[in-house]
């Protein structure tokens, strides 16, 4: 238990935002909850949290001495009421997380708190498994990270051990990272190899594609493979044999074909056509493949992990679900059933026609079980045929 005096430059504060103020690691849902449950107490007694506080009023907080600390990045998970995770897979050595766009992986100069590093923290603290008060406690760690904008499988390491033989595994390419991605234009040929060497300018933080070995540069491979096409836009799965920093968006930028929405390497014109900010990247598959002993990870052997959504599938490739990934086709929209020429002839002659009226209702039935109607015909109709009959 503390106990805190109030002061003439705390008098007249509500309760509730003074506990705010005095324990900024508190979050907020459980200060409400230790003010019902008279865990602070107003001059010995309960309080309800929009009381407001007197001069010399001695106020008795029956609080865990961590929320007391000053608000540093190592103690920031303590702020976190309920973390958020979209858990994968999870034992008692490693976990396998789906990381949403827009979340950055460690804590930096712009967010402290809102990191996934700190949200897995919270998860183990408030599961018990984890206390950075223990001695020689282990700090949950990852063992690789994603752009704050991209999206997919991040691995996280509960134990010392895991970390250690994760990091050896992924240098040994034991496993496999898969990424989706949606580029402009159409890749040619649809299935192939981006090789090169990557220089990274540190002062501009973005790196270079150059043929030829230079000083500096770095061997870069990428395995790539088309499975849609569809709105002058390719859905593209990679396979990185080497991992350097943002290798996927610099090499399909140096090979005519950037990734949507990719403010760095790509194109802003593209970007504004298609409302897309922040490139569409993911890395939705992993794949654990050990040719030598994995000691606690050896359970992960042969297995194979995949996110269930992909942001930026149902925008720009409503109809690819991701159970074609690894089907090895390439589907094209519309169907080949008809040419996008032909089915806009055929749409506007049946809107016109006074003799064919009849063929307004196979138009519907059209509009309704052919989604891949071109984008040439207006939006109106494609989201409401009735309206044109």
């Amino acid at each position: 238990m503390k106990e805190f005096t109030i002061s003439k430059n705390d008098a007249g504060q509500r309760l509730d935002r003074w506990l705010a103020k005095t324990l900024p690691l508190l979050p907020a849902p459980l200060a409400q909850k230790y003010i019902r449950l008279k865990r602070v107490k107003v001059n010995g007694k309960g309080s309800k949290r929009d009381v407001r506080l007197q001069v010399g009023d001695v106020l008795q907080l029956y609080i865990n001495d961590e929320f007391f600390d000053r608000p540093t990045p190592e103690n920031a998970f303590l702020s976190l009421y309920q973390p958020k995770l979209n858990i994968l897979y999870e034992d008692e050595h490693i976990l396998l997380l789906d990381k949403r766009p827009g979340l950055v992986v460690h804590p930096d100069e712009t967010e402290r708190v809102n990191t996934l590093l700190t949200h897995i923290q919270a998860y183990l603290y408030q599961k018990k498994e984890w206390s950075p008060y223990k001695e020689n406690s282990f700090a949950p760690a990852l063992c690789n990270r994603i752009d704050r904008n991209t999206g997919g499988i991040v691995i996280a390491a509960k134990t010392a051990e895991a970390l250690r033989v994760m990091n050896q595994k992924i240098k040994d390419r034991e496993l496999s990272k898969f990424y989706l991605c949606a580029v402009l234009g159409r890749m040619d040929p649809r299935e192939g190899k981006l090789e090169g060497f990557i220089w990274k300018d540190e002062v501009k933080k973005q790196v270079y594609v150059r043929s030829r070995p230079q000083p500096g540069a770095k061997t870069a491979i990428t395995l790539y493979k088309t499975l849609a096409v569809q709105n002058g836009l390719s859905l593209v799965e990679c396979d990185l044999i080497t991992g350097r920093t943002h290798q996927i968006r610099a090499q399909f930028a140096a090979a005519g074909h950037p990734l949507l929405g990719d403010g760095k390497y790509g194109s802003e014109r593209e970007n504004r056509k298609y409302g897309r900010h922040g490139q569409a990247l993911y890395s939705y598959r992993l794949e654990f493949r050990f040719t030598t002993d994995a000691g606690p990870l050896e359970r992960l052997n042969g297995r194979s992990f995949q996110v269930e959504d992909v942001d930026f599938l149902k925008e720009y490739f409503s109809d690819f679900h991701l159970s074609q990934a690894q089907s090895g086709k390439v589907t094209s929209f519309p169907s080949s059933l008809f040419s996008r020429n032909f089915l806009l002839f055929f749409v506007l002659f049946c809107l016109r026609s006074p003799i064919l009226s009849y063929s307004r209702f196979f138009l519907i039935q059209t509009a309704i079980f052919y989604r891949f109607l071109p984008s040439k015909i207006p939006r109106s109709f494609r989201q409401n045929p009735l309206t044109f009959l």
